[in-house]
């Protein structure tokens, strides 16, 4: 049977999934570059012909450590679902002679990169500059039109975003986001390839995006993203996944397949995610592309990663769909034959709709709860307002334990501050939609009320 040596680190598809699905394509060798969650370690040993943990996930050379990882197992695919071992694992793949991301995984990757390459190409986007000192921030604040966000260039889901709305916020947002980026690297949530990662930020235009335009139904946020692969360099969009609106500063909260688009909507949205797409010169891989919608058709490129999307995106499109894109994308890196949907797959094609939610501590207007809560699934699950047929689980090792106090949420940390991850499935978008809308109002209601001895210092 194949090999195939699959790098684990924080981020991307739940283990568990990837792991199921990958085994039943291939004997699998996990190098373990972040702690396996608890929920799935009992199963990564079972499913696993090897699992490897290595003293150091930040190694000093972390492509020789895959290559000789690889060499050892005789692994036939080298792969990954995190974006913070995305260039480390396709630089890897280009030693050894296999399929993966080709060179130009950096520039899906780093936002700076990305966007200058865009800029080439004359893509849509917002107008942004490259800082890595405060002096460049205040510089580039008072250089571009605000209200500006800016990024830390090697980060994912939303951490250390802070808006500028003057120039003389640029100093304690500079602080701030440094902050919030080392805090994350201890967590794990950081780069592990590219040693200066930390130093690196863009800053932007905030541009105004306008959902009503795109969606016949109110509720829905105004960007949405190009799930899709790429195969021998050839871009293949598979569907398109909707989004709540997000928590300031720009924290997503929920993802729900299909997105319910005109067919026309989608062709235009699919357009532009294999223009940037095909900018970066990917070669084999997953893709993500987030696109903000605004008025009157227009549109602009948030970016694009090279991996599929996180949280729970592959297992929606599995359910909804029918299609395993982590078997599917281990086949194609094993140089077996595929079948890639000729064209991205509309609404009309899906088996209803599945969403997940990020539980964060603030009600649907972003507003903080009154009071601390604990997460107790079992409570949500009995008291939670849904819609008839609707099913609601959650995903463990995405989620704190049961009986855990529901952190603080700080908008510069994003998504590191989630208490919980779960997963809808119900008879089409709109009713995970309005779901996810009366969980959100219901869950500071349902969730017991912690007590004082329990909320930390």
């Amino acid at each position: 049977m194949s090999k195939v040596l699959l790098v684990h680190a924080k981020g991307g598809p739940p283990l568990g999934h990837v792991l199921s699905r990958t085994a039943a394509k291939a004997d699998v060798h996990l190098l373990a570059l972040s702690a396996l969650p608890p929920a799935v370690a009992g199963s990564a040993r079972r499913l696993c012909a090897s699992v490897v943990t290595p003293a150091d996930a930040h190694h000093h050379d972390l492509v020789s450590l895959i290559v000789a990882r690889a060499e050892a197992v005789g692994a036939d695919a080298v792969l990954t679902f995190s974006e913070y071992a995305v260039v480390a694992v396709a630089e890897a793949c280009a030693a050894l002679g296999l399929a993966g991301a080709g060179k130009a995984a950096a520039l899906a990757r780093d936002k700076r990169l990305m966007r200058r390459t865009w800029r080439q190409q004359g893509l849509p986007q917002p107008d942004f500059r490259s800082v890595g000192t405060e002096a460049d921030l205040r510089a580039a604040a008072r250089a571009l039109p605000g209200p500006l966000l800016l990024k830390a260039a090697w980060s994912a889901g939303s951490t250390a975003h802070r808006i500028i709305r003057s120039p003389h916020e640029a100093p304690a947002a500079w602080a701030r986001a440094r902050d919030v980026m080392a805090e994350s690297a201890r967590l794990g949530y950081a780069e592990l390839h590219v040693a200066e990662a930390d130093a690196h930020y863009v800053v932007e235009q905030i541009v105004t995006g306008t959902a009503s335009d795109w969606f016949d139904e109110p509720g829905w946020g105004d960007y949405v993203s190009v799930e899709g692969v790429v195969a021998d360099g050839v871009f293949r969009p598979v569907c398109l996944s909707g989004r709540m609106p997000t928590v300031e500063p720009f924290t997503e909260r929920a993802s729900i397949t299909p997105a319910p688009l005109a067919a026309f909507a989608q062709e235009r949205i699919v357009d532009l995610a294999r223009r940037a797409v095909d900018a970066l010169g990917l070669r084999d891989c997953g893709t993500h592309t987030e696109i903000k919608l605004g008025a009157d058709g227009r549109m602009w490129l948030i970016e694009t990663a090279a991996r599929f999307g996180g949280a729970m995106t592959v297992p929606q499109i599995e359910e909804v769909f029918g299609l395993d894109l982590v078997g599917m994308l281990v086949d194609h890196l094993l140089e077996r034959p595929v079948e890639w949907p000729e064209r991205a797959l509309a609404p009309e094609q899906a088996r209803g709709a599945a969403g997940s939610l990020v539980v964060l501590a603030v009600d649907g207007h972003g507003r903080a709860w009154p009071d601390r809560r604990v997460w107790d699934f079992p409570a949500v699950s009995a008291d939670a307002p849904l819609s008839r047929g609707s099913v609601l689980s959650v995903v463990a090792e995405s989620s704190l334990a049961d009986g855990s106090v529901v952190p603080v949420y700080d908008p510069a940390a994003g998504a590191n501050t989630m208490a919980a991850l779960c997963l809808l499935s119900a008879a089409d978008a709109q009713t995970v939609l309005r779901d996810f809308e009366s969980l959100v109002d219901a869950l500071p209601r349902v969730l017991p009320a912690a007590r004082p001895e329990e909320v930390p210092a």
